[in-house]
């Protein structure tokens, strides 16, 4: 496959197309077929989705993306950051280990709350703080055991979701962060002035477009999270309500060379259109790979390096 060159490290990820680890999200679509898919967009590079979409067994994963010529970005890994310490570390080591050996670079991390799901989270103590903080330390170090980075995830329904705990992330962690520009901007944080301040804090990039109206609604606790989900709070790149286009300049411009993962929160029906994720999906890479044009010569290209 001939692979396009742009000054942009394009990658996907499976919850585009529904792939979610939350019980009863919605109708989930085999690996195989979203793997097709991702190939027939010309994409050859992903996370990995959640733990046990895709084969646990190192030399299988590998086979299987081999098999598309898909190449590993990293992945998603949701734990309770802040209670039990050894069993986080543990399950971190695990699947660092897993990622490590398709290629990967990155473990997304994000501080779960340790129920189902992401529309309740119970109040969290100073020093269940504490250990949530000294938590993602150590598992950054067992990353790095692997090879791998860790960047924390601030995620809607998580413990690093509201401006002012992404603000005390920074301060009390020396973690890069994954700017999702979906999940900060419904938490309160604009994910571009977040680029502007902490340019040297990003570490990882998850690229979403969103309907501000349903963001507001979730921020006031108004709607569920899951709820406005399925009501469309996420939308094509280009079709929402953030600078996707000045969010990717800053971060270029301040000499950003990771991952731009385009991924979409979606959750499907059994009788949805088969192709509805990937019209989206393209419809997001043609935004993407446009702003990537504009900037100049490739630094890098879309798929794997």
């Amino acid at each position: 496959m001939t692979q396009p060159r742009y000054p942009l490290r394009i990658a996907v990820a499976p919850i585009s197309w529904g792939v979610c680890e939350v019980p009863g999200w919605g109708h989930v679509l085999d690996a195989r077929t979203v793997l097709t898919e991702m190939v027939a967009l010309g994409i050859t590079a992903t996370e990995l989705g959640p733990p046990g979409y895709l084969p646990r067994n190192p030399a299988e994963l590998r086979a299987l993306l081999d098999d598309f010529d898909i190449a590993s970005v990293g992945g998603f890994l949701a734990l309770p950051l802040h209670r039990d310490p050894e069993q986080a570390i543990e399950n971190a080591r695990e699947n660092a280990a897993l990622f490590a050996a398709t290629g990967a670079e990155v473990i997304v991390l994000a501080a779960a709350t340790g129920l189902a799901g992401y529309d309740t989270r119970p109040a969290l103590s100073g020093g269940e703080w504490r250990t949530l903080v000294e938590t993602a330390a150590a598992i950054r170090d067992v990353a790095v055991e692997f090879g791998l980075r860790t960047a924390l995830h601030p995620h809607v329904g998580t413990y690093v979701e509201r401006e002012a705990e992404v603000d005390r992330f920074l301060a009390d962690s020396d973690l890069d962060l994954c700017l999702d520009t979906g999940h900060l901007l419904i938490g309160g944080t604009d994910p571009v002035r977040l680029a502007q301040r902490c340019p040297d804090r990003i570490g990882h990039i998850h690229l979403k477009d969103v309907r501000t109206p349903l963001a507001d609604q979730v921020r006031s606790g108004a709607m569920e999270y899951s709820d406005a989900v399925r009501r469309g709070i996420y939308v094509p790149l280009g079709a929402g309500d953030i600078d996707i286009e000045a969010l990717v300049r800053s971060v270029y411009a301040a000499g950003y060379q990771g991952w731009y993962v385009i991924e979409q929160d979606t959750a499907l029906r059994p009788d949805d259109s088969a192709d509805l994720p990937s019209r989206d999906a393209a419809r997001s890479l043609n935004h993407l790979a446009g702003i990537g044009a504009a900037l100049g010569p490739a630094r890098s290209s879309w798929a794997r390096i």
